[in-house]
């Protein structure tokens, strides 16, 4: 079977289950950010008064930290009420970071589990070989009352990923790549496998990247089979090896998509769709006002360390304004720690709190009109950040920091 239909099958007790089966499974983990006010209410309106295990419900805030707007600091005073109502023993305040980043950091994925989240990048877990989605609120609230919920089993895409990428070219232009190839419904509730070469070399961060933007063709779960590098990223945690989980066998050549990164070039997603994707070639020499570095996506230490690399040495271009958002409490210490944001200070960058940051526009970065904006976020819908008379293209963490360096999209191994 599959990844997605061996945990499905697990979940739903069953020996084997078929892409297309409908199946009621039994949740590992759900996760909240501020939407646990809204699940709250739908729990308090069903008159429920209690959830079906309060060590399995982890909950972080992280769009709106600090609160912006009385409305946003009501919201995360309910989210606090409920996590004291329901007694929720995972409960990390408003400086921990994203809960993506959060959730994996503090061991709550492990491989083969089912996971459910208020946030359409829960994806992001099957970094870890875990079957992981987003869901909505009434969906959720249910999830919380009772601890399963109902899935169609997905079909899945296998990508073998060969050659290898040299810095600074990353996972995050091996996603735009897909993206722009294929297209933004190309794997609508189906679920991606990466395999090949290049896919094992890829770090764990790099994976999250990639499962991460799965959900921006519109996979169900993104996933990269647990192999040496997932255990010992699980070991430094301290979580011991699932026995019952070993990595499956490449499928044939004929079922998987083939993609050679040996001579792939920077990617640049340009407006106002994730899958309007170009080679960073035809988007040089478009003006920036505004760069950002941070998110789910890439706000992790290594993409934080590479944009230092590039920066070191040298500044900001007049005129624009670097942000940089560090997915997490953790990442944002080591990244102190090694002198990563003390060099892009020194580069003229803002260092913002762990979190969301300028991602979903909700009160950081925010652009006026006419302004035009390249980050290593994960879309750049219309309206996204701010007017929805400004542009937002999508590039990795290498290209937005070299960008900035000049002020207008850089082909970063100019200055790499």
């Amino acid at each position: 079977m599959t990844l997605a239909e061996k945990i499905l099958a697990r979940a739903s007790g069953r020996d084997r289950v078929k892409p297309g089966e409908y199946v009621t499974a039994r949740i590992d983990q759900a996760v909240c950010h501020e939407a646990l006010a809204a699940v709250a209410l739908n729990l308090e309106a069903a008159g429920v008064k209690g959830v079906w295990d309060p060590d399995r419900i982890i909950v972080a805030l992280d769009h709106y930290v600090p609160a912006p707007t009385q409305r946003a600091a009501a919201i995360q005073q309910l989210v606090r009420q409920s996590v004291q109502k329901y007694g929720l023993r995972h409960y990390y305040a408003e400086n921990a970071g994203v809960v993506h980043q959060v959730m994996v950091e503090k061991g709550h994925v492990r491989p083969g589990e089912l996971i459910v989240g208020t946030d359409s990048h829960t994806c992001t877990y099957g970094a870890l070989g875990a079957a992981a989605c987003g869901i909505g609120f009434s969906e959720m609230a249910w999830a919380a009352a009772t601890g399963e919920l109902w899935f169609r089993v997905p079909e899945t895409i296998f990508f073998h990923l060969d050659g290898r990428l040299d810095p600074p070219l990353t996972s995050k232009d091996v996603s735009l790549k897909i993206a722009g190839e294929y297209g933004a419904e190309f794997a609508q509730y189906k679920s991606v496998e990466f395999h090949g070469p290049a896919a094992r070399a890829m770090s764990v961060a790099g994976r999250m990247t990639m499962c991460n933007m799965s959900v921006e063709i519109g996979a169900k779960f993104g996933f990269f089979p647990p192999d040496e590098t997932t255990w010992t990223y699980l070991k430094a945690r301290g979580l011991e090896r699932p026995e019952d989980l070993d990595r499956p066998a490449e499928p044939p050549p004929d079922r998987a998509i083939g993609l050679d990164l040996t001579s792939l070039e920077p990617q640049v997603a340009r407006p106002h769709q994730v899958d309007n994707v170009v080679p960073v070639s035809r988007a040089n020499g478009v003006v920036i006002h505004q760069a950002v570095l941070g998110s789910c996506t890439n706000g992790r230490l290594e993409d934080l360390k590479l944009a230092a690399d590039i920066l070191r040495g040298r500044k900001v271009a007049p005129g624009v304004r670097l942000l940089v958002s560090p997915a997490s409490r953790e990442v944002y210490r080591a990244a102190l720690a090694d002198q990563t944001l003390a060099v892009l200070v020194e580069a003229g960058a803002i260092i913002l709190n762990p979190g969301c940051g300028p991602c979903f526009g909700g009160h950081m970065g925010l652009l006026a009109p006419g302004e035009v904006c390249l980050t290593s976020t994960n879309r750049n819908f219309k309206g996204r950040m701010g007017s929805d008379q400004a542009e937002i293209y999508l590039a990795s963490p290498a290209t937005v920091a070299a960008s900035a360096a000049f002020g207008r999209i850089t082909d970063p191994r100019e200055l790499y």
